[in-house]
């Protein structure tokens, strides 16, 4: 058996047991794929994959326990090339952060700009993408930490661990009536016009949850996935804004007012992701120390093995 055969194999499960796919994201060609996975099978004496002809069809009991031992042996080899990379480089290469537009936009730059100074050679790639798609991009090793509020946590082979809270703040017209109100209830935005995220963004779920408990159907007009594009809707009077508080940290116009609304929705919490089981180099343990002091190379690298949890921070 080689690692040919087993990635013959991953891939063949990633594209839907459809080998043409498989053959094609590998270059190379279906016979051939189908070839190698079958000698595979007549090694280890058992069938991974039942078969209608020639087709694959599903995966055999056996064959998920074989899948499960390829992926930890193909994770090893990919940890092998890292601490190659590592040691031969102990201060240079890429840096692959997949995040959401509010992270990337409000929270991130202070953190990347320091992790520059302190690692020059280290070049930084951005990814932005949804929740779920900031998960898939870790878990396919296309980035080594994901930043996200939603869906992290829910990946168990994700190792999440909360980085910071933060709440929600209206956003409204200085001429506008809530101005004036000294604490902003559900009520009073229930009947107005709301611009706020898309319900897979910035804690939406949390927005959406308060107003079903309590009964009442709020008037969404628009939804959006950037902060910007929200308060930029509210400066055109289309309605008022409900954000994430750091989309108003420093806001460069500053002509909106800002209420509170922690009290009605709640603390959110946005994790960072590693995969399980990853080599982690050294600047991406420091990145992460940078976007929070309430983690550690220490605690990572726990939490890496499998013995931590959330209380211990």
């Amino acid at each position: 058996m080689n690692l040919h055969q087993f990635r013959f194999v991953q891939e063949a499960v990633r594209r839907n047991l459809n080998l043409t796919e498989a053959a094609k994201a590998l270059h190379t060609s279906q016979p051939g794929v189908s070839k190698a996975i079958i000698e595979l099978e007549e090694e280890l004496g058992i069938e991974i994959f039942a078969r209608h002809g020639k087709r694959l069809k599903r995966i055999t009991e056996p064959g998920q326990q074989v899948l499960q031992s390829i992926q930890i042996i193909l994770r090893e080899v990919g940890n092998l090339k890292r601490i190659g990379d590592e040691f031969s480089a102990q201060d240079s290469g890429t840096l692959s952060i997949a995040t959401t537009h509010t992270q990337a936009r409000y929270v991130l730059p202070t953190s990347v700009a320091r992790l520059r100074e302190a690692y020059p050679k280290v070049n930084i790639s951005l990814h932005q993408a949804t929740p779920q798609e900031v998960a898939r991009m870790v878990l396919d090793e296309v980035a080594e930490i994901g930043i996200a509020t939603e869906s992290l946590a829910d990946y168990p082979d994700l190792v999440t661990l909360p980085c910071y809270e933060w709440a929600h703040v209206l956003v409204l017209p200085p001429a506008h009536p809530l101005v004036h109100k000294e604490r902003v209830g559900l009520e009073d935005i229930a009947h107005e016009p709301l611009i706020t995220y898309h319900p897979s963004f910035t804690g939406r779920g949390k927005i959406d949850q308060a107003f079903a408990t309590r009964q009442l159907q709020p008037r969404i007009v628009l939804e959006a996935i950037d902060s910007d594009v929200i308060k930029t809707y509210v400066r055109l009077g289309l309605g008022i804004g409900i954000v994430a508080e750091m989309a108003m940290k420093d806001d460069p116009v500053g002509d909106l007012v800002v209420r509170p609304l922690g009290h009605l929705f709640g603390q959110n919490v946005t994790r960072v992701a590693f995969k399980r089981g990853a080599y982690l180099r050294n600047f991406v343990y420091r990145f992460a120390e940078l976007l929070s002091p309430r983690l550690s190379r220490e605690l990572i690298a726990r939490a890496m093995t499998g013995h931590v949890h959330d209380y211990e921070l």
